[in-house]
């Protein structure tokens, strides 16, 4: 069993958990350098007994609690992970510790996801004797699309190299700000997708608008392309494993009477399983040059690769349910029927270390959680109440792992 007191622990420092949310909130950082948040986590955690990796890519660490009891075979090291990156968009909310800084805003909950981490530390540092084996927590910027994961543990900070080996079991929390309160969901098997862009350049002659039979005009290629690629997702791929091709963009022309000589379309593409993944790229070249050539134009087909799917562990999935049930109660956990085609680079570490994500609801008690903005959006609003319970279950997590590893 869990210690009886882990979430009255969590609610013992609920004030700390906030208040650091706050200052981080009201000082969001870009990307995969964060100093002023990595300065906000290493002060609240100074006084603690933790271990301190860091590496050249990033100013993402890693602390280490050791615990007072040794390791078992297979279950002496869990990672626990906070991510702490904002994103460049102005923030609408109105709060008191609202971003001062323009054009930033923390609208996909990093901020709190790092001072429930941060929290985690907290109420286990107080149970170091207790703890059979090392709690790792991993404390990362660089998610949202700068691959900060992935930079962390090629710079060894997980373990893998060196003599120091990986930890045998990882999870994360991810808020949901239209998301029951205090609900954590989660699922077995792909959580999220993977997340690709595309660039497609359609290359004509342009010439004057009134006389489009002596050129090659690349739009009517470029709106024949994105058509094609609907009807690609729609007929080639089975509609039980999603795949999700959104053209966001669309760049051609630069006056009402003049065609141009180029078309741009930019986008995204969203899969469940590698081979989705391959496929859907290989098509998207295949269909964009059949209809550039149709047309008399020509397509280059430029893609960035981004997150993998995110691929939670079956038996990682139902120890988070059962800390759940133990810490919160059985209605506080939510299986999720289907993935979500947003992505996280968690799915790096999910990749090399069996573990899973959970969602943590965090809509205001007793509202309609479906009706709250959702994240990404510049009007995010977050119930902090909410945050104890994270840090509860981030705690739960990891010490039952130590205890049982994932029985």
């Amino acid at each position: 069993m869990l210690h009886p007191e882990l979430l009255a622990s969590a609610n013992a420092i609920a004030g700390d958990i906030v208040a650091l949310r706050r200052a981080i909130h009201a000082e969001p950082e870009l990307g995969l350098h964060t100093p002023l948040t990595q300065a906000k986590v290493r002060a609240a955690l100074a006084d603690l007994p933790l271990e301190w990796r860091s590496g050249p890519s990033t100013t993402g660490e890693v602390a280490i609690l050791r615990g007072g009891k040794p390791g078992h075979p297979g279950r002496s090291r869990v990672l626990l992970r906070g991510d702490m990156d904002a994103l460049p968009m102005p923030e609408q909310t109105g709060l008191d510790f609202a971003s001062t800084i323009d054009g930033r805003m923390h609208a996909c909950g990093h901020d709190t996801h790092t001072a429930m981490l941060v929290g985690a530390a907290q109420v286990l540092a107080a149970r170091q004797a207790e703890l059979a084996g090392e709690v790792m927590f991993m404390f990362q910027p660089g998610e949202e699309g700068y691959h900060g994961a992935r930079f962390m543990m090629e710079d060894g900070l997980l373990g893998g190299t060196g003599g120091n080996p990986l930890p045998e079991a990882a999870f994360a929390l991810h808020i949901m700000p239209n998301a029951r309160h205090g609900v954590i969901a989660g699922r077995a098997g792909a959580l999220l997708a993977a997340a690709d862009q595309f660039e497609i350049t359609l290359e004509g002659r342009g010439g004057h608008a009134s006389m489009p039979h002596d050129t090659l005009d690349p739009v009517p290629a470029a709106c024949a392309v994105v058509t094609a690629l609907q009807t690609v997702v729609t007929r080639r791929f089975n509609a039980a494993d999603a795949v999700v091709v959104t053209v966001t963009m669309l760049d051609a022309g630069t006056a009402h009477n003049v065609i141009p000589d180029h078309a741009v379309l930019r986008g995204t593409m969203r899969t469940l399983s590698p081979e989705n993944r391959r496929q859907v790229q290989q098509l998207m070249r295949e269909t964009a040059s059949g209809i550039a050539a149709a047309h008399g134009v020509t397509a280059r087909v430029e893609i960035t690769e981004g997150f993998p799917v995110t691929l939670c562990d079956e038996r990682a999935v139902a120890m988070g349910r059962s800390v759940t049930h133990e810490v919160l109660g059985a209605d506080s956990w939510k299986d999720l029927p289907a993935p979500i085609m947003g992505a996280e680079d968690f799915s790096y570490v999910l990749e090399q270390v069996p573990g899973a994500m959970f969602f943590l609801g965090v809509a205001p008690s007793g509202e309609d959680w479906s009706q709250c903005c959702g994240i990404h959006s510049s009007r995010m609003m977050v119930d902090e109440g909410a945050l104890p319970l994270g840090t509860a279950i981030l705690a739960g997590c990891a010490m039952r792992f130590l205890e049982r590893g994932f029985e």
